[in-house]
């Protein structure tokens, strides 16, 4: 099957040059930008038709890999259908082997650092969500991928000019390694930019021009010393059976968006695993939008109590189990205080939840530049949803007095003057 047959954005073309950009055989090529650029999805496309054209022996690597479930190995799989593959392409739990000869593993750069070092002879080393790979683990793979002609690619949202991958290709003063194709690309060049999307980008260049430009011009994010949540990353993750889930309903007014969100709580983790999220929600919307998270008919919902009207509705109409989150002097402050204090584990379908964890700030002094211990009232719609979702956990951990008790010995109770 040739590539002829599959479409790409002509921004990937990249992906078949035989020379880098300094006129060298190609050793590395890298492409960062914002959502909805179709880096990943390019990738694995690529990476199949090259599979599938020559014997050739592919790692795919994040660096988080707790199980195959982690992995890419689903969108590959989704590629090889697409594609027209499957009777070419044989894929079992753990890796995926061409008729030819080629072969996929996956395995996470610091979760299976062993994995990695005992890899040979690959041709190819991908690494995807490259934002979020250590300098250890750099310093793991390059050299491991020593193969004559082998190559490290490499795709990511950009988050700071200090991240170790964006000081390998993008370091202004040292340049990028020898034989390197660096490409920024950006949703104007996806030719197949969702429009589900386009809604979601507008409201964001709109309202909140820092997230659009971090979000999906592929910028860095500005002021990240600002950052009220830095205690989490990014893993895909099943609960096992019998968790207890906690959700929380944040409602919007006009132009803003309504959202539902899951969690659980083991530990001092918190797991996102679920949200739903829509702008301009009307109410007779809102249950099928909350459908979107499983069991939510089930679970007890926290919601905004500013809307109870909107409560009362929807629980005429499937959600009985809604109830009002209780506001009151600091209760933001506390809220937020209480999620700062678990290591927050998010599942990538939650991009909106990552997108708030991302650009959430304090707010600075506008003639200092200092942060100040105040809350931006921005980016706050998944927040204040978790918030409410985890309001009966914080109350029922609440610290206890330490005052002593009083205990009353003997007969009757003397008062006097």
């Amino acid at each position: 099957m040739s590539r002829s047959s599959v479409s790409l954005p002509a921004a990937f073309s990249f992906l078949w040059d035989t020379h880098a950009d300094d006129g060298l055989p190609v050793r590395y090529r890298a492409v960062h930008g914002g959502r909805g650029s179709a880096k990943s999805h390019s990738f694995a496309q690529a990476l199949v038709l090259k599979a599938a054209e020559r014997p050739l022996r592919i790692g795919c690597y994040r660096e988080i890999q707790r199980s195959i479930r982690d992995s890419v190995k689903r969108l590959l799989d989704d590629k090889i259908r697409d594609s027209g593959l499957s009777a070419f392409f044989t894929s079992t739990d753990t890796e995926i082997r061409g008729a030819n000869g080629s072969l996929f593993v996956f395995a996470g750069l610091r979760t299976n650092p062993d994995a990695v070092k005992s890899t040979e002879g690959l041709d190819i080393a991908a690494v995807f969500e490259a934002n979020r790979v250590s300098q250890r683990s750099w310093e793991l793979l390059i050299p491991t991928v020593r193969k004559e002609g082998s190559e490290i690619w490499a795709e990511w949202n950009p988050e700071a000019p200090t991240d170790p991958v964006d000081q390998l290709f993008r370091n202004a003063d040292k340049g990028p390694p020898p034989g390197s194709i660096i490409r920024e690309v950006n949703w104007e060049q996806n030719p197949f930019f969702p429009s589900v999307l386009m809604q979601e980008l507008e409201w964001d260049r709109k309202h909140d021009i820092d997230k659009y430009l971090h979000i999906w011009a592929g910028g860095y994010v500005t002021h990240s010393e600002a950052r009220v949540f830095k205690n989490w990353t990014v893993e895909e993750f099943e609960r096992p059976a019998g968790t207890v889930y906690r959700m929380g309903a944040d409602w919007g007014y006009a132009i803003d968006p309504s959202v539902l969100v899951r969690c659980s709580i083991d530990g001092k983790r918190l797991y996102i695993d679920h949200e739903a999220w829509m702008i301009g929600c009307e109410i007779d919307q809102l249950p099928d939008l909350f459908d979107r998270v499983p069991e939510s008919r089930k679970w007890f919902i926290t919601a905004d109590s500013a809307r109870p009207e909107t409560i009362s509705y929807m629980r005429k109409h499937g959600y009985p189990k809604m109830n009002e989150a209780v506001k009151g002097a600091k209760s933001v402050e506390e809220g937020v205080a209480f999620l700062q204090s678990f290591d927050i584990v998010v599942h990538p379908r939650c991009t909106h939840t990552i997108d708030e964890l991302t650009m959430y700030r304090y707010k600075r002094d506008p003639l200092t530049d200092e942060v100040l211990p105040v809350l931006e009232d921005q980016n706050n719609h998944v927040i204040d949803a978790l918030r409410y979702a985890c309001e009966g956990a914080r109350k029922a951990l609440r610290p206890k007095s330490d005052a002593p008790k009083v205990n009353f010995v003997g007969g009757d109770a003397w008062m006097g003057m």
